[in-house]
């Protein structure tokens, strides 16, 4: 069995609720949110993310503006609508209850296998 790929699986089921997190802070550039990724090793890659903004804006759950920049290109810089803060209040909520029931799962087996 290949662990990587199970983990990289694992981290794709929560990319969405966490990516939405990191936007309920602030607003913020894409690559400030896959350096947040990465200090969390979460790691993403920018074909990963562009593809689930676009798909969380056309939503509703996120939106954008642009800014001229100084050295480059105008930025992009995405905000959390209201939608996308309920939204992020229920995942949370759902993620707190799958943590839980995973780890009674887990640690119940592993404590009786040893």
């Amino acid at each position: 069995m290949n662990v990587e790929k199970t983990k990289a699986q694992m981290r794709k089921g929560v990319l969405e609720y966490c990516v939405l997190a990191i936007i309920s802070g602030s607003e913020v550039y894409a690559s400030d949110i896959i350096d947040k990724l990465k200090e969390a090793e979460m790691i993403v890659v920018e074909g990963t993310l562009y593809p689930l903004l676009t798909r969380l804006k056309n939503d509703n759950l996120l939106s954008y503006r642009w800014e001229e920049s100084k050295s480059g290109p105008p930025r992009k810089y995405y905000s959390i609508t209201e939608q996308g803060r309920e939204l992020l209040t229920e995942l949370h909520e759902g993620w707190k209850v799958m943590v839980e029931s995973v780890n009674k799962l887990a640690d119940n087996t592993y404590l009786t296998n040893q």
